[in-house]
């Protein structure tokens, strides 16, 4: 494994992450411990989760089942120094209950959310705690205060975003700066070949403030993972799936068509032109079985030369750069 800072932190985490949105739901619980038995034998350190996450995902989801921390909690309570061997994350914002306070980032919703995580987790302290969106109704000195609070109490070591926008994240470290806090030190953004409206502002954010780049969604929801191949071979996408594939086809058959020139697999591809980005710290890998976990190991290993990343970019064109030369002149 191959391993950098947090950001400006002086943590130093793996550059793939796992992420365990499925553990509880798509995955179970014993195939949940052998996947991230194989991940500390692998070298990754950075665990990801949600209190949200173990159930499915929908915008009109009433409140969330905080089943991965519950797997996760379970694993680590079988000891063996577990642990002491990762960088456990978790994130805090949608509703976790139907009460008008179970959700977003007031300070009373954060107590108690982390409270939560906790005890689902089984552990006394979360090393890397995100806020999972914005709350734009929520001051940030009732957030600092919050977050200050838990670090002070040891409960909390690190402080990250999830799906903020540039400003937000300018915001959110001026405020922390005035309050002598260290602030953000990591933003989860999705970012992919197919997905690159974070160039615009959120990447030069980063960059500026020391934060780093954790992208979700690396395969683009499994459009980058050599799904005409896959579906050539006869296995059957979802009609919602079928229906972008027919959108991308063009731009789909010539990027497989370049992973096959250089050898290389598609999925290895994109997560290797993500690694490729310096304000990148680690890439969030979802693995729903202890192969998939394997497999996206090799990207590590991939390197892709200049040439290569040109044709990538007039594959899958990004916005033109950062703002405001992207659009201004």
């Amino acid at each position: 494994m191959q391993y950098t800072h947090l950001g400006r932190s002086g943590l130093r985490v793996g550059r793939l992450a796992l992420g365990t949105m499925n553990f509880g739901d798509v995955t179970d619980a014993a195939t949940s411990f052998t996947i991230m038995d194989a991940a500390v034998d692998a070298g990754i350190n950075l665990f990801d989760t949600a209190d949200v996450y173990g159930g499915p995902q929908s915008p009109d989801m009433e409140q969330g089942y905080g089943l991965s921390e519950e797997v996760i909690g379970r694993w680590l309570a079988q000891g063996g120094g577990r642990r002491d061997k990762i960088v456990l994350g978790t994130k805090l914002y949608q509703p976790m209950g139907l009460g008008p306070n179970d959700k977003y980032l007031s300070a009373y919703k954060i107590r108690r959310a982390a409270e939560d995580s906790l005890r689902r987790l089984q552990t006394d302290h979360i090393d890397l705690y995100q806020m999972h969106h914005i709350d734009r109704s929520t001051p940030w000195e009732e957030i600092w205060q919050a977050m200050e609070q838990l670090v002070r109490e040891g409960k909390i070591t690190y402080v990250g975003s999830s799906n903020f926008a540039g400003w937000q994240i300018a915001t959110a470290q001026s405020e922390a700066r005035a309050r002598h806090f260290m602030g953000l030190v990591s933003e989860q953004s999705l970012y992919n070949l197919t997905a690159r409206t974070i160039e615009l502002e959120v990447i030069p954010a980063l960059r500026h403030y020391g934060a780093g780049l954790i992208p979700w969604s690396p395969l683009g929801g499994g459009l980058l993972g050599g799904v005409l191949k896959k579906t050539a071979s006869g296995r059957r996408a979802s009609a919602q799936m079928q229906q972008t594939i027919e959108r991308h086809r063009p731009q789909l058959e010539a990027y497989e068509k370049l992973c096959a020139e250089i050898g290389e697999q598609p999925a290895d591809v994109a997560l290797a032109w993500l690694l490729n980005n310096p304000v990148l710290t680690s890439v969030i890998t979802g693995p729903r079985t202890p192969e998939q976990l394997t497999a996206g190991q090799k990207a590590l290993d991939v390197r892709l030369s200049d040439d290569v990343l040109k044709r990538l970019d007039e594959i899958w064109p990004g916005p033109g750069g950062e703002a405001p030369e992207a659009y201004a002149w």
